[in-house]
């Protein structure tokens, strides 16, 4: 399973967004001193879900953090995260 879609399904378990955006920007930071010859590292992320929407940003984006954290560990090195309130 590719990473993105590992995302995707780690998050919709855990938070059941009404919108998620997954994508790659590996591309961007290809060449890179550490960067991975597949790409799959860096990921940029949109996300609205009514388990996030009572929580701060700081909170919301390390609830993420935590559910990702496998991920945050191994193949993704970068990730950015939008959350829409």
């Amino acid at each position: 399973m590719r990473v993105a879609e590992q995302i995707q399904t780690i998050l919709t378990d855990r938070f059941a967004p009404t919108i998620l955006e997954i994508e790659d920007v590996s591309h961007h930071h290809a060449h890179h001193a550490g960067a991975p010859a597949g790409g799959e590292s860096h990921f940029e992320l949109t996300i609205q879900a009514e388990a996030l929407s009572e929580m701060s940003r700081i909170q919301a984006h390390r609830a993420i953090n935590q559910a990702l954290a496998d991920l945050l560990r191994g193949p993704i090195h970068a990730l950015q995260i939008k959350i829409v309130k």
